[in-house]
């Protein structure tokens, strides 16, 4: 049986070969998990600015008056009185300066076909010094207007619309229910008050 000699250089040779694919396999897996980190990072920053740009809303001018109130006003729970709703409340001159031309602007929605029908009501006194108060208030049919949409607050010059903040007012008042009294006439001794011989109205 005859063996191979051995060749120390050709072993050398396989060792450095070996060597060199297995830096080769490290680099290439280096590189591409480098790679993957990157793409990873780039889609994770794309996604972050379609969010954030999805959720921002651009402001919308809804012509309501910008900067700090001017008065605070207070609305009372609406009242309902002999087939009328009464609404209104007061206001206070928050501000360091007159205030003058003071009037509500509602909304008044009607019951049938929902119709709005815009209106003033005038703030009693309707000039205010700093830190004065007044009062305001409306009666409306309550079959022929369903909703009060309070719109704002305007006032001199051009009766334009001012700033605001507002808070709930005075609550409706608890109804209390008178109680009646039924009186029923006796009748004869064996006999009952009301029968059809003898019916007697009971209010």
């Amino acid at each position: 049986m005859i063996n191979d000699p051995f060749h120390p250089e050709e072993a050398i040779a396989r060792e450095k070969e070996s060597s060199r694919r297995k830096l080769l396999a490290v680099v290439c897996a280096v590189g591409l998990s480098a790679l993957l980190l990157v793409g990873y990072a780039y889609m994770r920053n794309r996604h972050v600015k379609q969010v954030a740009a999805n959720s921002y809303v651009p402001p919308v001018d809804n012509g309501l008056p910008k900067g700090p109130p001017l008065v605070h006003v207070q609305m009372d729970e609406p009242l309902l009185e002999k087939g009328n709703t009464i609404f209104g409340g007061t206001v206070k001159n928050i501000s360091e300066r007159e205030l003058s031309g003071l009037s509500v602007a509602l909304d008044l929605i009607k019951r049938k076909g929902g119709a709005v029908e815009p209106r003033l009501i005038a703030v009693e006194p309707s000039r205010l010094q700093p830190q004065q108060e007044a009062s305001y208030s409306v009666k409306l049919s309550a079959q022929e207007y369903g909703t009060i949409r309070f719109v704002g607050l305007k006032a001199d010059p051009q009766s334009t619309l001012i700033a605001y903040s507002s808070s709930p007012g005075k609550k409706r008042p608890t109804e209390k229910l008178e109680p009646r009294v039924i009186v029923v006439k006796k009748g004869r001794p064996g006999e009952f008050a009301n029968t059809p011989d003898n019916p007697v109205k009971v209010p």
